[in-house]
């Protein structure tokens, strides 16, 4: 019951989540939005379900959660908003970076791979994630990158 409620107010639009607090969650299902402003950013997905202590994110664009504009400055400056949104959704829940065990980066041109990886491992200095990495046809907003990442809340082994 919860969880349809929660996908009700999903499709009630963008007006219901200016009010909202800044970070809602669901018990079955956890829908974590960071700010309102972060939430009006990413419509009509869901910026991240979490199903028992895993947290599936939403692919994240470098946007600038205030203006919902792609960051200026190429790839690399994408990539670093895109990272910190997604830090942003990871701390709403309770976690961060040292919680994520996969991401797949989607790049609008594979020659960028070396200048997103500079970024990226600022961000995963140890215990990096298993990762995937794509070139796409393209990326909403003509974006140059997007990552998406599924991590694992409270305490994790190496194996």
């Amino acid at each position: 019951m919860l969880w349809l409620m929660a996908r009700l107010l999903m499709c009630l639009g963008r007006a219901w989540k200016t009010w909202l607090l800044p970070v809602l969650l669901v018990t079955a299902f956890n829908m974590a939005f960071t700010s309102a402003a972060l939430a009006l950013a990413n419509p009509p997905a869901c910026q991240a379900v979490l199903v028992d202590r895993t947290m599936f994110i939403s692919g994240q664009l470098g946007m600038d959660p205030v203006t919902t504009q792609l960051v200026e400055g190429g790839v690399q400056e994408q990539t670093r908003q895109a990272l910190v949104n997604l830090g942003e959704i990871l701390k709403a829940a309770g976690g961060g970076y040292e919680n994520v065990v996969k991401t797949t980066v989607l790049l609008a041109n594979m020659n960028d791979f070396t200048s997103v990886n500079d970024v990226y491992k600022q961000f995963f200095s140890s215990n990096f994630p298993a990762r995937a990495a794509y070139q796409v046809a393209a990326l909403p907003k003509a974006g140059l990158v997007e990552i998406e990442a599924i991590a694992v809340l409270g305490p994790l082994t190496n194996a």
